[in-house]
């Protein structure tokens, strides 16, 4: 199930409907899906480097880049300056077009509460 998806384009319904099993695999079937959907919801707001989440989640720096790397391999997020200290990470975008479905999958599983997107 855990495959990329850059490649993928969202005008087909059966590439929706994949991206949307993916997502559900990643944040709603797994134990660590509320990191990734806190992770996602973070990014959303503003790029970070791996530190700064972190620090903003209250998690230990290891969790962040296991996530990240699960993340980043399924094609949901990159990396700026990959390999280099303190790189930032954005949403892809796949994953910015794919927002309403990580609202939906949550709004049904429910069991920790998303960082709500900041107002400026």
């Amino acid at each position: 199930m855990i495959t990329d998806v850059r490649n993928t384009k969202s005008s087909s319904p059966s590439e929706e409907k994949y991206l949307r099993r993916l997502l559900w695999y990643l944040l709603g079937g797994t134990r660590g899906g509320p990191n990734r959907a806190e992770i996602i919801k973070t990014l959303q707001n503003r790029p970070c480097n791996a530190n700064q989440l972190a620090e903003t989640l209250r998690v230990d720096y290891k969790t962040i880049q296991h996530h990240v790397r699960i993340l980043e391999e399924n094609g949901l997020v990159s990396l700026a300056n990959k390999g280099n200290y303190g790189a930032v990470l954005f949403l892809t975008t796949k994953m910015e077009d794919a927002l309403p479905i990580l609202d939906e999958i949550w709004s049904r599983i429910g069991t920790r509460k998303i960082s709500a997107p900041v107002k400026e």
